[in-house]
């Protein structure tokens, strides 16, 4: 097992005397911490590295794909092994299009999610796992669907990170208008795992040897620590921006951008202002989801970029439209890039402008193949949020017209967040905690990526060993278990040993995470979504609603916790609320659906009986109102199942109506909570430096309707 990552004074120090804090910080400290943050850098320049190639695919962009490749590099594609970067950038020309900046009508939605970094401990190299999906279209009728994992390798050379080994591993495949199926309608077998269960939890190892000498001045490195944490702040906002679109909640929405903010959607129009905003968000319809309505936008492939002096910030990603109104009788998708820019105002983050580029939107009976309807003018070129990460040149496309890069308004806001206090020994002490946070986001976003990898693979020994010693999982429509041990037998007695060969997989993808991190950086609240596209043989014997049928489900899991515990990230508490929204089979999608009484959805989990829980959902109350397996009448999709959230509005403090901000045994059993065992309680909402910040009166922030 490998030692945990050790940061040199770990914990601030609130009370230190006046001679200590007057003390002047050796040089080999400052080396130490200049090299802690390179390689919290690394981590995330090692998943930007993945994002690009992402990014790039979505439009044709396949020598800037290989661009990423260092010049021997390896890529093994299912049975097909490939060496050196021409070799790779010729099999990414076909792969992606054949054209660069893909062919009128043609599309390329590249998704690729859920990562789990590991360092190595000389921090020249990492290894990472990813989910992957392409949804393409040719633009003239043809379709494609490909699903798996990807096992990559990384190199860091001359500074600059680079993909050595991309080995993807197809595990489903077809296109839009038979669905998709197993990856040569075989059997799944199961793929090899770059990290052990310790190491899930320790994205980065402890260093080798003493510090490289260098010349970091304490100020500059507090500078880079102040971007990491601004990224992890804008990334929060960014997600919870998509989950507060998902509900049409549109009084949230508003809430999120500066005053002056601005929303362009590209093709309809500009949006000033708070009243601005709002329209720009009835496009979509009016507050909140009625039934039968789908509206969700899960997003991938996020790039967040810092600009310099740290008050300024821009996202550039993909969300997935997944729309659809049953008494309408539509359902559709949209793909989209999203270009958006933040600012730090009064010491909290906003965004100042959205850009909204709708690449096609297409009926889900006739699919993307033929190019869909109200798409980005061929020739249009969203642009990035910075140069190309390996060769350093700006990325552009010839005679495609770049949009976005100039700002729609003003210099940034003001920043107003607190500095660093007084005294050489108290900054380096302060700088080293400010970065302990956000090695706590990559930590936690690990151990939530292995908890859906180990799930999926039926591994319930280790999926139990990620959890604390005191940590608690709720296993579904049934209740929770306390203790790794608890954890173990429900998942073995529910679904057995892991099998070698399987006939499907439902997929667990975790991905836009919200995470609000302790001021110590050694506990942490964690909200994810549940998108589960399923796979199975394409078998005559295979029921339309199986289990292995192909199609989505989607659930939440919105009130997980993370503990730093031993040195190594571990689950504290899960929960997931499911399902949202449900598809019986690919030809008829989600809204296929019909509606169900209240007693035919209802049911709790045959593990109820067979080992029964040590908390029921039946005992939480209205916690469990409306789902399977809890109280009140139950609620299945085309229903609109209630959505809870850990969090407060981030920047007005808004409560929302359904407000749970612990662990959810935890504010019924005191002994499961996080400050029964040491650990600070994270921030619920608006917050700097992991400590709340209270904007609205103290009536207005008790828990909606508990």
């Amino acid at each position: 097992m490998r030692r945990p990552l050790t940061i040199a004074a770990s914990t601030v120090a609130l009370a230190l005397s006046p001679a200590v804090q007057a003390q002047e910080v050796a040089r080999a400290q400052i080396d130490g911490l200049a090299r802690d943050v390179g390689r919290v850098e690394s981590v995330r320049d090692v998943k930007d590295l993945q994002r690009f190639y992402a990014q790039y695919a979505q439009f044709g962009l396949w020598q800037e794909m290989a661009d990423l490749f260092t010049e021997d590099a390896e890529l093994i594609w299912a049975d097909q092994t490939l060496r050196g970067k021409a070799a790779i950038a010729a099999f990414l020309h076909d792969h992606v299009g054949g054209v660069r900046g893909l062919a009128p009508g043609a599309v390329h939605g590249e998704l690729i999610e859920e990562p789990l970094v590991n360092l190595s401990a000389d921090g020249t190299a990492a290894q990472a796992r990813w989910m992957g999906l392409v949804l393409a279209g040719d633009g003239e009728g043809g379709s494609r669907i490909e699903g798996g994992i990807y096992e990559n390798d990384y190199a860091r050379e001359g500074g600059v990170w680079k993909i050595s080994r991309l080995h993807y591993f197809p595990q489903y495949e077809g296109d839009y208008e038979n669905g998709w199926a197993n990856y040569q309608n075989r059997e799944l077998r199961q793929f090899p795992f770059h990290f052990t269960v310790d190491e899930s939890g320790v994205p980065i190892p402890p260093p080798e040897g003493p510090a490289p000498a260098g010349n970091a001045t304490l100020g500059q490195l507090e500078e880079r620590i102040a971007s990491l944490n601004a990224e992890d702040s804008v990334r929060n906002l960014q997600n919870a921006y998509g989950y507060y679109v998902d509900r049409k909640m549109w009084d949230d929405v508003v809430e999120l951008f500066t005053a002056d903010g601005v929303v362009e959607v590209a093709g309809v129009g500009t949006f000033s202002g708070p009243e601005g905003v709002r329209r720009a968000m009835e496009l979509m319809g009016p507050q909140d989801l009625r039934a039968g309505e789908l509206n969700d936008y899960p997003s991938f492939d996020t790039v967040v970029t810092v600009e310099k002096g740290g008050h300024e910030a821009y996202a550039r990603g993909f969300a997935l439209g997944m729309l659809g109104d049953r008494a309408a009788g539509t359902a559709g998708w949209e793909f989209q890039i999203f270009r958006n820019r933040f600012v730090l105002d009064g010491g909290l983050w906003k965004i100042r402008e959205m850009r909204l580029y709708p690449m096609l939107k297409a009926d889900y009976a006739t699919g993307w193949g033929s190019g869909g309807t109200g798409h980005l003018p061929h020739g249009t070129l969203p642009a990035f949020t910075e140069a190309h990460p390996v060769t350093g040149q700006a990325v552009t496309i010839a005679g495609f017209a770049e949009a976005g890069a100039t700002p729609l308004t003003g210099a940034a806001a003001a920043g107003g967040a607190a500095g660093p206090v007084a005294g050489d020994m108290q900054r380096f002490l302060d700088a080293t905690r400010r970065l302990k946070r956000s090695w706590a986001y990559d930590g936690v976003v690990n151990v939530s990526s292995a908890y859906g990898y180990y799930i999926d693979d039926f591994h319930w020994l280790e999926m139990a060993s990620i959890f604390a010693e005191q940590g608690n999982k709720h296993s579904p429509f049934a209740g929770f278990y306390l203790g790794k041990d608890r954890v173990q037998a429900a998942a073995t007695t529910m679904w057995g040993a892991p099998p070698e060969l399987r006939p499907g997989i439902s997929f667990h993808w975790r991905f836009q995470p919200v995470i609000h991190v302790s001021h110590d950086g050694r506990s942490a609240n964690l909200r994810t979504r549940l998108w589960q596209p399923r796979t199975g043989m394409r078998r005559a014997d295979i029921q339309a609603n199986s289990l292995y049928s192909p199609g989505f489900n989607t659930g939440m899991y919105p009130n997980d916790q993370a503990v730093l515990e031993n040195g190594i990230w571990r689950l504290w508490s899960l929960t997931i609320d499911e399902h949202y929204m449900t598809s019986n089979n690919w030809k008829d999608g989600w809204a296929g659906v019909e509606p169900v009484s209240s007693e035919q959805a209802a049911g709790q989990s045959p593990l109820v009986e067979r080992l029964p829980p040590d908390i029921l959902m039946t005992q939480l109350g209205r916690r469990a109102e409306h789902f399977r397996g809890g109280t009140g009448e139950t609620i299945a999709w085309p229903g609109i199942l209630p959505m809870w959230f850990h969090y407060k509005n981030p920047v007005s403090g808004r409560v929302p109506e359904r407000y749970w901000p612990d662990s959810v045994p935890g504010l019924g059993l005191p002994e499961a909570r996080l400050i029964s065992h040491g650990y600070q309680m994270p921030p619920n909402g608006p917050e700097q430096d992991g400590i709340h910040v209270e904007l609205t009166p103290p009536e207005a922030n008790q828990m909606a309707g508990n």
